[in-house]
């Protein structure tokens, strides 16, 4: 899977859900036409009235719909009956899920999404909604948690997280907006019937009949708005199941998720039908028992062939008749599995990593079982105290401000006065308080996955609050009238991400622009980043930024100019880059990272600061970029992957 053309890709079925929106629509407009000629004849004036009413209804059903899902993923979740997941849950099932999650989410280079269990599913199944990673929400079935060990669990959220980075959970979110239009006409016929009981006799019929009729038309609706599911939706899940295996390197964990769907009685059935059918397509199993053309997701045995091509149909009527009298029980699957957590060292600071623009370009938002393993190593090495602290609501936002905290005493004491004029004497205290108590001897690796474990804290912070705290962060970084380019990156990272929170749907859209249209831009990018790496060596750094710039623009002379505003000149770019179209943005990551690694190597610092332009560009990176050769992640094989749930 390539993460730009899986971009490219969902910017063209997102045309092809227009066009198939405006063919149901039309059919659906044709069919009440027909329906007006045979009760009045053929009378222009009627027919017309009728078309426009019927376009009215949709486009008005549509509009309300996309409005009411304009919050992001987690109205969804709402909707089938979710319940957050505590930051500081001691639950093991609970516990193990936001594991899991939180490692994915720092292999795959994205913040950690908000997380529900569906508590009233006893079926296994999960989803992604939302309009980016930013405003994500993952979900999963109580039945998933308690027959799922941890292995399956993974193959599970790494499903998921394939839909939040391919771009089809945007498309998603929008489709069940759009269809919402086509099913109207059928739900005001069922109201029209329920309701129109009291009539009496010489209007009963003829309510009956309007009714019936709009049901009839809702029908059709629901005939193109099935179609319009499946074909968009199905073939995805195969290429998810696919990119679930390359995230984890193994094909067990899905593959027995899958099995056990099929070999339990509950199966992926969601107990809410109705509600089940709107998110049929987003699920990660069959949810509302369609089939055949309908059905939204490839049969269940094709599935778990294309993952394990021995297995037979006859052996899953046999994991039914073991499950039917002992079903399984996750968490003892993880005790027999043994799994046990990895123990790798993180890098040192000064080391230099051996990288090239094409490897980066190929990592963006593809973690593999490497990536993961060192998502996992430093999730563990961070203690259980500081991640209690990055966990706290009262903790959060003290915790990202002492990151910024200057090493110097007098722009700290200046720093102080900021925080303190703002979010008062407590924050302030217990920021310099964390500095002091964690972050002084913490191991740069591990600073942009505490930001990602406060962010779920962060956002559901008032919207006031979180105006007030991003103005300190601003102040905090600009309190001695320097901005490095780590805090730059990392308060812009913070500001993207909570305000796309706040509002997604006004946010993330598919880019359409070229290189050729940004050259300025780019050449401001390369250069500033060309010069925070050499900031000693003029000549060094004007030929990190050609080297950049022959990348992305080689025929194009655009001379080394470092800006004079330094760092903060990148106000003007992030826009315009943003909006480049996603094929583009691939020659962007090869560009940024052969201006970085232009001497052959790239030290830690450097690649936390690629990591954080490519996050606030929407290019997530996995947390450490030099890939170790197949198979070796951090040497720890399959079998003590993974482990967290008795770590806390």
């Amino acid at each position: 899977m390539n993460f730009f053309e899986e971009q490219a890709r969902a910017r063209r079925n997102s045309t092809r859900l227009v066009v198939l929106f405006a063919l149901a629509v039309l059919g659906i407009v044709v069919m009440v036409d027909l329906l007006v000629l045979v009760m009045v004849g053929p009378r222009p004036g009627a027919l017309l009235a009728a078309a426009l009413g019927t376009v009215a209804v949709i486009g008005l059903g549509s509009l309300f719909r996309i409005a009411s899902l304009r919050s992001g993923g987690e109205p969804v979740a709402l909707q089938l009956g979710g319940v957050p997941v505590p930051e500081d849950t001691r639950d093991p099932h609970l516990r193990r899920l936001r594991n899991v999650v939180e490692e994915m989410s720092i292999a795959s280079g994205v913040p950690v999404p908000k997380i529900y269990v569906l508590e009233q599913e006893a079926g296994i199944n999960a989803f992604a909604a939302g309009y980016s990673a930013s405003d994500a929400v993952v979900a999963v079935t109580r039945g998933a948690l308690e027959r799922l060990n941890r292995d399956e669990l993974q193959g599970v959220v790494a499903h998921e997280f394939s839909h939040v980075l391919n771009g089809d959970m945007r498309l998603n979110i929008r489709l069940m907006g759009v269809l919402f239009g086509i099913l109207m006409i059928g739900i005001i016929g069922r109201k029209i019937l329920l309701h129109g009981r009291g009539f009496r006799n010489s209007a009963t019929l003829a309510v009956i009949g309007a009714a019936l009729a709009a049901m009839a038309v809702g029908s059709l609706g629901m005939f193109f708005g099935r179609m319009i599911k499946a074909g968009v939706s199905r073939s995805r899940e195969m290429l998810a199941d696919a990119s679930a295996v390359q995230f984890t390197r193994q094909t067990a964990g899905i593959a027995g998720a899958l099995k056990k769907i099929g070999g339990l009685d509950a199966g992926s059935r969601l107990a809410h039908r109705e509600d089940a059918e709107e998110v049929s397509h987003m699920l990660f199993g069959e949810g509302a028992g369609l089939s055949g053309l309908f059905a939204t997701h490839p049969p269940l045995i094709k599935r778990i062939q294309a993952l394990d091509p021995g297995f037979r149909a006859e052996q899953l009527s046999r994991l039914q008749m073991k499950w039917r009298s002992l079903p399984p029980d996750g968490l003892q699957e993880d005790v027999a599995l043994g799994l046990v957590a990895p123990g790798e060292a993180l890098p040192g600071v000064d080391r230099a990593l051996s990288i090239t623009p094409p490897m980066v370009a190929a990592q963006v938002a593809q973690p593999r079982d490497e990536d993961y393993e060192r998502a996992h190593a430093l999730v563990s090495a961070i203690s259980d105290a500081l991640h209690d602290v990055a966990t706290h609501r009262e903790a959060a936002m003290p915790l990202v401000l002492a990151l910024l905290l200057d090493a110097r005493s007098d722009v700290r004491e200046r720093q102080h006065s900021e925080i303190v004029a703002r979010l008062g004497v407590s924050v302030a205290t217990e920021a310099a308080h964390l500095r002091e108590t964690y972050l002084l001897t913490l191991h740069p690796m591990l600073r942009l996955p505490l930001a990602a474990m406060a962010f779920p804290v962060l956002r559901r912070r008032p919207r006031p609050e979180l105006g007030t705290f991003l103005d300190t962060v601003h102040a905090v970084i600009h309190a001695d009238n320097r901005v490095s380019l780590f805090e730059y990156c990392l308060g812009r990272l913070l500001e993207v991400q909570l305000r796309e929170a706040l509002d997604p749907g006004r946010h993330i859209q598919f880019g359409r622009r070229k290189p050729g249209n940004v050259k300025s831009e780019f050449a401001t990018l390369l250069a500033v980043v060309a010069q925070a790496g050499n900031p000693d060596d003029a000549a060094q750094a004007q030929r990190a930024y050609l080297a950049g710039m022959q990348r992305v623009l080689p025929r194009d002379h655009v001379p080394y100019a470092p800006p004079a505003a330094g760092v903060q000149a990148l106000d003007a770019v992030w826009e315009p880059l943003d909006a480049l179209d996603p094929l583009a943005k691939q020659v962007m990551v090869e560009a940024i990272t052969a201006a970085i690694s232009h001497d052959g190597q790239v030290s830690v610092a450097e690649s936390e600061l690629l990591r954080t332009i490519c996050g606030v560009l929407h290019c997530p990176l996995p947390p450490t970029l030099e890939q170790s050769p197949r198979g070796g992640g951090l040497g720890q094989g399959r079998s003590d992957r993974g482990a967290l749930a008795g770590r806390r």
